[in-house]
């Protein structure tokens, strides 16, 4: 990610992934402009392109084909990603809501969130797919393709909503089902499909020889067309139209017009009688002029078009024009959509109908057209150019006059010692935002204004202390502190103890009080989070000024002292289970390059925050021997610092070890962790290297792990008992990847087996 030049004057977040937003990603991409953090919020870490929708599910495009990924698109930007849902706005103190974090300041704010199921009928929440959101949408059709596969008998499909949306579905519903079945042999089961719509005709905004051309493609393929039909109500097995007649359905796909997300309504924001957000030529709000918003959500006030992703793709460069202008304290410049545009609507086959005005032509070469219009769409956003050098018009000369601008002129010359220390009224405000969770046994704590905590022990336990502490890998702050809270905590469990107390070190680059306000209260409120989850007291730390930010935590725990799990306990016999998957370090070195797919490194951070506490029990309840986590040195470099204290060999099997999503992937591509190189020097400890040094999955054994899993030996005959169990408490990957064998005369203590 680009590092922000100077100290962050204004915060720019923008609210969703949808096509106009993409754009203003690339937008900031390849102009930034100093003193801006850029923000994205989005529940989804790969955003549809609706015009390849059909083709995706018609089977013509894979998943990557027909998503732009967000993850490199947003480290291009040099935006941080929140991989997060907002749930709502507080418009006066100017915050996003947020699911799963601490509301989000913004000082500009941007919504292009798309559009939610409208209120449909009666029992179609519970008995209807909607088609909107579309990543939704996509789960429930694998699960309806799985039911209709494996049916006996023919399917029934109803489809509400004959605009472009719902003909285009239904088509290519009816083509990719009709080939999975004629591949099983089952060609004449292939099932029966109905289109409802309230209107006199399908397509109503397209010209009659368009809904000529679609009418008689839809007869030709058996589709039983149902006009003037309103569908009053869902119900399990059937659908119930206007005049009490019903129709039988197994599956019933809702693709009438869509909603606005009830949040929006409940904010506050100017909206229209539909919940969205209205807007003026400038997708400015009309009731709030530090919002803007594009795509379905908008309403744009003096040019009302129908929601559709080709209007959400032309307000793209508009709305980052008009964002940049009004962080800069300029004008906003109006937009007025196009009346006419081009749909290029596909029969399901690689067949489409041209449509424009009074145009109506059709053919395969029409399909040809479109899809090279979506790929080269799409290869604007997933094949990004080299950066540009920031933007030479500051945002700080906005601010002239403002106490931002006094602020700013007192940062140029940072104190060392003890005037590095962050402020205490911004820390002492920071402070007060956290709830950490009390303990008994802590006499004094974080609540208490004393120099140092004051814990007690309980009888008969001894004292187990660790300390670790890193840079910020990820762009957000949240994530990161729940990340190194967890991280610190497993060697606490890994020594079979329970985790008391807390104290953090924190370090956060210089700024305006407000944002370093947020940026502690975002990255503690993670780590509060996780240690409130394992029951430990966070009782004080220090936080000072830096180059960037960091965070770490000396942990203090207790251990029966017969519990102590130590490395040098692995016996002959033994099996060794891997409890997590490993990869992170050469998915965060590919992250960082912008070369690994956002759901690569999601799945990463997800494993990252998962923590180690269930884990230790699962192997302490199994007998385990020795256990250690798989952390900086790689799973060989832990593996070796097990086995010599321990005076065995062991055997690995490459292919046993569970690996994280697109960590071979980056490999292939030579991609490792920096820290790689120092790692390979454990390759001494490994016998017979030349027979396993050309296997692929190889260097991975290298790899640093950031919150890795744990490493354990548990006796031979209770192995399998305890993934079971692991697996029961979510470690999903864990997997027996070794055996402990008794010390021959080699010199190489570990024999990889391909």
């Amino acid at each position: 990610m680009r590092k922000a030049e100077g100290p962050i004057v204004k915060d720019l977040v923008l609210v969703g992934g949808g096509h106009s937003h993409v754009a203003v990603l690339k937008g900031f991409g390849m102009r930034p402009l100093p003193g801006v953090r850029l923000t994205l919020i989005c529940r989804d870490v790969h955003t549809p392109y609706s015009g390849m929708l059909p083709g995706l599910v018609a089977g013509h495009y894979e998943f990557d084909d027909a998503h732009i990924d967000l993850g490199p698109l947003a480290r291009f930007a040099g935006a941080r990603f929140l991989h997060d849902e907002a749930t709502g706005l507080d418009l006066e103190g100017r915050r996003v809501l947020c699911r799963g974090r601490p509301p989000v300041p913004y000082d500009l704010l941007s919504l292009n969130v798309g559009s939610t199921p409208a209120a449909a009928a009666p029992g179609a929440a519970e008995h209807a797919i909607p088609v909107k959101p579309i990543n939704r949408f996509l789960a429930h059709w694998r699960d309806l393709t799985e039911r209709v596969l494996a049916s006996r008998g023919r399917a029934r499909i109803g489809v509400v909503g004959a605009g472009a949306g719902g003909v285009e579905i239904l088509l290519a519903v009816r083509h990719r089902l009709g080939r999975l079945l004629a591949e099983q042999g089952r060609a004449a089961g292939a099932p029966e499909f109905h289109l409802f719509t309230d209107t006199a005709d399908i397509l109503p905004t397209h010209n009659a020889r368009v809904r000529g051309k679609f009418r008689r493609i839809l007869a030709e393929r058996g589709v039983s067309l149902h006009p003037g039909a309103s569908v009053v109500r869902v119900e399990r097995g059937r659908v119930v139209l206007a005049g009490g007649a019903a129709v039988a359905l197994d599956e019933v796909l809702w693709v009438t017009e869509a909603g606005a997300a009830p949040w929006l309504v409940e904010s506050g924001l100017a909206v229209d009688e539909r919940g969205f957000a209205r807007v003026d030529d400038s997708l400015r709000s009309l009731s709030h002029p530090e919002v803007f918003a594009a795509g379905d959500i908008a309403a744009v006030v003096r040019h009302p078009r129908p929601k559709s992703g080709v209007f959400a793709v032309r307000q793209g460069r508009p709305l980052a024009e008009n964002l940049r202008r009004a962080l800069l304290s300029r004008p906003p410049l109006p937009f007025r959509p196009q009346r006419r545009f081009l749909s290029l609507i596909s029969t399901g086959e690689r067949y489409a109908v041209a449509s424009r005005g009074p145009l109506a032509l059709e053919g395969a070469w029409v399909w040809r057209w479109k899809d090279w219009i979506d790929r080269r769409f799409m290869r604007r956003y997933n094949e990004l150019p080299g950066m540009a050098p920031a933007d030479a018009a500051p945002v700080a000369a906005g601010l002239a006059g403002t106490e931002a601008l006094a602020e700013i002129s007192t940062l140029a010359m940072r104190c060392g010692g003890c005037g590095a220390k962050v402020g205490s009224t911004v820390l002492a405000r920071a402070l007060r935002q956290l709830r950490p969770v009390g303990r008994p046994d802590v006499l004094i704590g974080l609540d208490a204004p004393d120099d140092a905590a004051v814990v007690t022990v309980p009888p008969g336990m001894v004292t187990v202390q660790t300390v670790d502490f890193f840079r910020a890998f990820i762009d957000d702050p949240y994530v990161f502190g729940a990340i190194a809270a967890n991280h610190s905590l497993s060697d606490i469990y890994a020594m079979g103890g329970e985790a008391q107390s807390a104290l953090a070190i924190a370090s956060v680059p210089y700024g305006i009080e407000a944002k370093v306000e947020d940026l502690l209260v975002q990255m503690m409120s993670g780590a509060v989070a996780v240690l409130n989850e394992a029951g430990v007291a966070l009782v004080g730390g220090h936080t000072g000024e830096g180059a960037e930010l960091a965070l770490g935590f000396a942990v203090n725990g207790f251990v029966a002292r017969e519990r102590v799990l130590r490395k040098a306990g692995l016996r002959p016999g033994d099996r060794l289970i891997l409890t997590k998957p490993i990869g992170t370090g050469a998915l965060l070195a590919a992250d960082m390059r912008g070369k690994a797919k956002g759901r690569w490194i999601a799945a990463a951070l997800a494993e990252m925050r998962r923590s180690n506490r269930a884990a230790a029990a699962a192997i302490h309840a199994h007998g385990a021997s020795a256990c250690t986590d798989i952390t900086g040195f790689g799973l060989l470099g832990h593996l070796v610092e097990m086995v010599r204290p321990s005076a065995v060999d062991v055997e690995i099997e490459l292919g046993a070890i569970p690996l994280l999503d697109g960590a071979l992937e980056c490999v292939r591509a030579g991609i490792v962790s920096s820290l790689q190189p120092q790692n390979l020097r454990l390759r001494r400890a490994i016998r017979d290297l030349a027979a396993v040094a050309g296997d692929e999955r190889y260097p991975l054994i290298f790899d640093p792990q950031t919150a890795g899993g744990l490493l354990a030996s548990v006796p031979g005959e209770r192995a399998e008992a305890c993934v079971g169990a692991l697996k029961a408490e979510g470690y999903v990957r864990a997997a027996v990847i070794g055996r402990v064998l008794a010390q021959a005369n080699a010199i190489e203590p570990v024999t990889l087996l391909r």
